[in-house]
């Protein structure tokens, strides 16, 4: 999600509050799914999406890359889009495993954790695994029946649990708190999709900064600047 790509490392909380959401994805029939070697070849070629993408990939230069044949893909993960499925889950991981430290200083409150969210989002080091994020949400919008199928609505839910464990209405069916992490999580997706188009994170920044000001101007919690 030329040299490798180096994974993207995320804190992780030990918080009892920190309970991921489930996913939702099909699982891979795979006759070896919790073999060594296939969680080996896993991450190989997961290092390999990050750096070329999954829109085009093809087993055979694939497998040339991690070391091993199409067949031994096929027979570990069942078929290409089992595959697909698997290194979708494992992008998911990394992602998860941000947002549960996240949610681990929800109480913090709404604007602080969107602040910090964003100094993630902007860091260069995720940019690999956020472009492939990127790519896996569009491709389950105009292909819902492939191996991307939920993933852009998983992906939604996912953030607004985070972002809604931040509240001080978490939990309840407050429209105005739905709506206030429903405006953040569209801040947030619009600008990362800017900064990942232009690389121009100074203006960018900028823009989510004003969003965090506007938004502790009507709101008494305490937020850190998006930049510092």
């Amino acid at each position: 999600m030329g040299s490798m790509t180096t994974r993207p490392t995320s804190p992780r909380s030990t918080s009892p509050r920190s309970t991921s959401p489930q996913s939702t994805s099909p699982q891979s029939t795979s006759p070896r799914s919790t073999s060594p070697r296939r969680e080996e070849l896993l991450e190989r070629a997961y290092r390999y999406a990050l750096e070329h993408g999954l829109t085009d990939l093809s087993l055979r230069p694939l497998a040339a890359a991690i070391g091993t044949s199409p067949r031994v893909l096929l027979y570990l993960f069942g078929s290409k889009d089992g595959l697909v499925r698997a290194l979708l889950a494992r992008a998911r991981a990394d992602e998860l495993s941000y947002l549960d430290a996240e949610r681990a200083s929800a109480q913090d409150g709404l604007t602080d954790v969107v602040a910090a969210t964003w100094r993630w989002l902007e860091a260069e080091p995720v940019r690999p695994l956020l472009t492939l994020w990127t790519e896996a949400y569009a491709r389950s919008l105009v292909e819902p029946g492939g191996p991307w199928s939920g993933f852009a609505s998983q992906s939604v839910a996912d953030w607004l649990t985070v972002l809604a464990a931040a509240q001080p209405t978490a939990g309840t069916d407050d429209n105005e708190s739905a709506a206030e992490r429903t405006l953040a999580l569209a801040v947030l997706r619009g600008c990362l999709l800017d900064l990942l188009a232009t690389g121009d994170t100074d203006r960018v920044g900028a823009a989510v900064a004003s969003y965090l000001r506007h938004t502790s101007a009507t709101r008494p919690e305490r937020y850190v600047e998006a930049d510092e």
